[in-house]
């Protein structure tokens, strides 16, 4: 069992995928091409529907964020039930996570974050896809962050 998400990053890389994903790459790019059309259109990346949402003035978001989680769940029963497999026919399993109190620090953290730039990690490739090149400094400092997270990892409390 994975006690880490770096673990799990660890088995992926050394996992044999029938074709390697060196030789399916594009599947990953027209997937991620896809994803960003939906995001666009869905308005998910628009500053103005977040701005909405953090104000309690719309129920945009939070239907979209709502029927998410509904599709998770299902997903996630579907998987079970049928004990579907990965592509390179390992099973799919799911860790059970302790809760510890700094996961409500790090949450709030990237509520501030999304609150403040409009932008949460996943639609920052579509914002910049749009044109909104300004996005470009978010990403970064989403970049920083992330770094100086592995830096301080071991100080913090889990």
């Amino acid at each position: 069992m994975q006690e880490t998400d770096f673990e799990v990053a660890r088995e992926a890389a050394t996992s044999k995928v029938p074709g390697g994903w060196e030789k399916q790459w594009w599947m990953y790019i027209l997937a991620g091409t896809y994803f960003g059309i939906v995001l666009t259109k869905a308005e998910v990346i628009s500053w103005f529907r977040i701005q909405e949402m953090f104000r309690l003035q719309s129920f945009h978001m939070y239907g979209v964020i709502g029927s998410a989680v509904v599709t998770g769940m299902i997903s996630v029963w579907i998987i079970k039930r049928f004990r579907v497999k990965t592509f390179s026919g390992q099973p799919v399993t799911f860790p059970v996570k302790s809760f510890h109190k700094g996961q409500i620090l790090g949450g709030l953290c990237f509520g501030f974050g999304w609150a403040l730039t409009g932008a949460c990690p996943g639609p920052l490739y579509a914002q910049i896809g749009t044109g909104a090149t300004v996005v470009t400094v978010t990403l970064l400092s989403a970049i920083a962050g992330t770094w100086v997270y592995g830096k301080v990892r071991q100080k913090l409390p889990h």
